[in-house]
């Protein structure tokens, strides 16, 4: 009986402090604070690294894709595309990306996003060039 009549004391105690202006002062300073924190935390989640998520890949999809971009291209690109050393062992001095339209340099650091899965490796420009890649303009 005596615990119940202390905690109905210390719960007027608090309520009397909500109320009063010092008390508001501190429950906004603990809100602001909070939501800080929330904000802080939020935005370091979003920064996380993406290979941690779930990856989902379909079967023949690099077929499809390499099918409609060979119909875009010229008839003499269409004889020589995707003829690159897509073979890593053996890197030519210029790569493109199966899927893009541009050829990098192996110095440039322009093409680093691409994968190495999806790099076609190409002797010289002219190679590249009759592929039917255009230079990129970050590599000039």
């Amino acid at each position: 009986m005596k615990t119940i009549m202390s905690i109905n004391n210390f719960m007027e105690k608090i309520k009397l402090f909500l109320e009063s202006e010092k008390g508001k002062d501190i429950l906004v300073i603990m809100i602001v604070v909070l939501v800080g924190l929330a904000s802080f935390e939020l935005g370091r989640l979003s920064k996380q690294d993406s290979s941690n998520g779930l990856k989902i890949e379909y079967q023949g999809q690099e077929a499809n894709a390499m099918g409609s971009i060979s119909s875009n291209m010229p008839k003499l690109a269409q004889n020589t595309a995707f003829q690159g050393n897509t073979d890593n062992s053996n890197k030519g001095s210029y790569f493109a990306s199966k899927l893009g339209k541009k050829f990098y340099s192996i110095t440039c650091s322009a093409g680093k996003t691409i994968k190495q899965e999806n790099r076609i490796y190409f002797s010289s420009t002219i190679e590249a060039t009759n592929a039917g890649y255009e230079l990129s303009s970050a590599c000039r």
